[in-house]
């Protein structure tokens, strides 16, 4: 496992993810918009996942709190936009997401002192209280969310850098933010910090031991896991307009666990991989026809847990291990060929 969380792979790998990443970068000219839209939530989706997994499969805290974050963030752009015309992204995103930092390093304050399923309760209790606190008060929108009319400015100046209100403009914001926070994650896994994290997943008390602060160390994750979530949250707000209590629910944060799962967890190309395959089953999953009567997409929920049990039996280490897995094999019996 631990080579997964070094984000180390085999050849074929890098040229499998390599291929993805080509196939995103050309998506928008092939793919029609509706699909480039799907195609952008997904990547949203990916920067959520990986934020998760920098807790769960990184740092061994597993957390069934996490969606407020995402949803805060959401908020915060809602707020901070005007009703009579828009504002930069230069100081919105950044507000948005050390709001969502900063919510994060509060309740992580108190949640990181408790350890395993004190730690899920504890982390699900502070997120269902954010909830009700935003569904429940119809000054922050209640049950009906708010609307965000306008897409953020990107500008310098007079300059205009990008519109986001052109599809094709905000995928690729989209995949910039997925490529930076992965960069930026998988250069946290090399850092003395992020193999502190490591090690902390591993065997808490002997890192204690050792002379580290744990503690801290689970805080700071804690709240960087938080702020990233937050920037998925911005974006998800950027996409869609609108924003609602629906995001910090307790279902938001179980899909995003899903993910990390069917993914592979310790690995953030993994978390990556794992929202795009959970959000594309969803979708056919949904769409499956009615036989005899009887709907196969109104029972979505019944085929994508069986589809996760499956995987989770026959591929522990998720999709991401089980392609490394092949592609690892296809090299060796080349090498064993030649």
């Amino acid at each position: 496992m631990t080579s997964g969380n070094l984000e180390i792979f085999p050849r074929g790998m890098q040229v499998a993810l390599g291929v993805g990443l080509l196939a995103l970068l050309v998506f928008p000219f092939v793919g029609s918009d509706f699909y480039a839209q799907m195609v952008t939530r997904m990547m949203i989706l990916a920067i959520f996942a990986m934020s998760l997994d920098l807790l769960q499969g990184v740092t061994g805290l597993v957390s069934l709190g996490h969606a407020a974050y995402f949803g805060l963030a959401g908020y915060a752009l809602a707020f901070l936009m005007p009703q009579d015309g828009a504002v930069s992204i230069w100081w919105t995103l950044p507000t948005a997401v050390f709001a969502s930092g900063l919510a994060a390093l509060l309740i992580g304050f108190f949640v990181v002192r408790t350890h395993g399923i004190y730690f899920i309760m504890v982390t699900m209790a502070f997120a269902q209280m954010v909830y009700y606190l935003f569904f429940d008060n119809k000054a922050l929108g209640g049950s009906d969310g708010l609307y965000i009319n306008f897409k953020p400015t990107v500008a310098l100046g007079s300059l205009v850098l990008l519109d986001l209100d052109n599809k094709r403009s905000m995928y690729y914001l989209t995949l910039g933010m997925l490529l930076l926070v992965y960069m930026f994650l998988r250069r946290l896994l090399w850092s003395p910090f992020g193999r502190a994290l490591a090690g902390i997943r591993v065997n808490e008390h002997r890192m204690r031991a050792m002379g580290f602060g744990t503690f801290g160390h689970k805080l700071c994750a804690f709240t960087l896991a938080g702020a990233l979530a937050g920037l998925a949250g911005y974006l998800w707000g950027v996409q869609t307009g609108y924003i609602n209590p629906e995001l910090m629910g307790f279902h938001m944060s179980a899909h995003v666990i899903m993910m990390v799962i069917l993914g592979g967890m310790g690995n953030f190309a993994g978390a990556i991989v794992g929202a795009f395959s959970f959000e594309y089953v969803l979708h056919v999953l949904k769409d499956l026809p009615s036989i005899g009567g009887f709907s196969l997409g109104k029972h979505w929920q019944l085929w994508m847990g069986s589809f996760i049990v499956l995987v989770v039996l026959f591929a522990p280490r998720g999709v991401l291990g089980l392609l490394q897995r092949l592609t690892a094999g296809k090299s060796t019996g080349s090498d064993q060929h030649g």
